[in-house]
């Protein structure tokens, strides 16, 4: 199948063509048709299988420019609608149609100035959205498509509320919703009832990690893990490497043990860092100023960053599917890439988890030279307790 038998509109395949692309992917084939019929669509797609054009690519197809907002697309985080804005921009540059992004960390005058200048679409961050419909200047009367990305993840940060807010200020007549999760809790299963009509679902590849990725845990014990780390990104030619922590001020600290290993072209990335830091270290490391990216699970939800050679888990996620997320950041588009797991005693039942999660056993492996202190995780066959035999009871003598 090629994108020209999908029925998107002329200006759109031709931003298609000019980018490159020729054959959709599993989830843009089932969903794009489903879209451009105006259908209600909820759709669940592990990262890295271009969900984002799935629902942009149809929405551009359907307006043209009004100088109002008729597209809403809400974004968990300040770097996904970033990301989003961006390809929207990208697909629909041959439209007229005109982009305007919202989130918090940055003034008001840029984003006032795409709104006055007449935005048919809107990237938005939910905060900073509701403050400027209260600022007037955003208004909802147009709007055609709501489209709902990484909602799951928007109720993680507890953003629902005011996801909330902002549908009920939506037209109900006349709209399409698109809602897209990779899971569905109970709390988003009555949410998407309240907000979908009659959806068409739609599910790809949820659990999968791609085949071109090779996966292994590295058991070490607790005091070895920063070493195990610069013993790991030393055994392997590596182009890019991201390296997940579980809290911020982990990040910085091993961010910070890198660069003090010698490691030169370390940055970090989380949310106590500031927007424009925050920006300059994501458009650094996809420019190749910087090789290594560490990072929380901020990084891992959608952001699009091709060419990543190698995932490191410095620790194992507390949550599954995390692993799942993160791992997908390598190995795209059918690339080969590596992700490794150090793997300590106190974590097992993660592991155990994350391979319950998948559906596979990952396989346990050892670096050749390194020192390794005595952990029972490196035992290949754990001893089993010995259960000494009872003695027998004595026998009562009969009278």
């Amino acid at each position: 199948m090629t994108f020209a038998e999908l029925g998107l509109s002329e200006d759109v395949l031709r931003a298609i063509t000019e980018s490159g692309y020729e054959s959709p992917t599993e989830i843009q084939a089932k969903a794009i048709p489903i879209c451009l019929e105006g259908k209600d669509v909820i759709g669940a797609s592990q990262t890295g299988t271009g969900k984002t054009a799935a629902f942009a690519l149809p929405s551009l197809s359907r307006i043209k420019p009004l100088g109002k907002p008729q597209i809403l697309v809400l974004e968990p985080t300040r770097e996904l609608a970033h990301q989003v804005a961006e390809q929207f921009e990208k697909y629909g540059k041959h439209t007229g149609l005109k982009v305007a992004l919202i989130h918090g960390g940055v003034g008001y005058g840029k984003q006032d100035e795409q709104m006055k200048n007449g935005a048919d679409i809107v990237v938005a961050c939910p905060g900073r959205l509701l403050d400027h419909f209260f600022r007037a200047t955003m208004r909802f009367g147009e709007i055609k498509c709501l489209i709902l990305d990484e909602v799951d993840r928007m109720l993680d940060m507890g953003f629902m509320p005011a996801v909330r807010k902002i549908v009920a200020l939506c037209p109900w007549e006349g709209r399409q919703t698109l809602f897209f999760s990779a899971t569905m809790p109970p709390a988003l299963s009555t949410f998407a009832q309240w907000c979908l009509t009659d959806p068409t679902e739609i599910t790809v590849a949820r659990r999968e990690v791609a085949a071109t990725v090779k996966h292994a845990f590295y058991p070490v014990s607790m005091d070895q893990r920063d070493e195990l780390l610069i013993a790991l990104i030393a055994k392997d030619d590596f182009h890019s490497i991201m390296i997940f922590t579980r809290t911020r001020r982990e990040a910085d600290s091993v961010s910070q043990m890198l660069t003090q290993n010698g490691l030169d072209k370390v940055t970090v990335m989380h949310s106590d860092i500031k927007q424009s830091d925050r920006m300059k270290a994501l458009k650094g490391f996809k420019d190749g100023d910087y090789n290594i990216l560490v990072a929380t699970d901020v990084a891992a939800r959608g952001i699009d960053i091709s060419g990543v050679s190698h995932v490191i888990n410095y620790r194992v996620p507390e949550n599954a599917e995390d692993y799942v997320h993160r791992i997908g950041r390598t190995g795209r588009a059918q690339a080969e890439g590596d992700a490794y797991t150090i793997l300590t005693a106190d974590e097992l039942d993660f592991a155990v988890a994350v391979e319950n999660f998948v559906g596979k056993k990952i396989m346990r492996e050892k670096i050749d030279g390194f020192d390794y202190a005595y952990t029972a995780l490196l035992d290949d066959k754990p001893a089993r307790p010995i259960r000494k035999k009872r003695p027998a009871a004595p026998r009562r003598r009969r009278r």
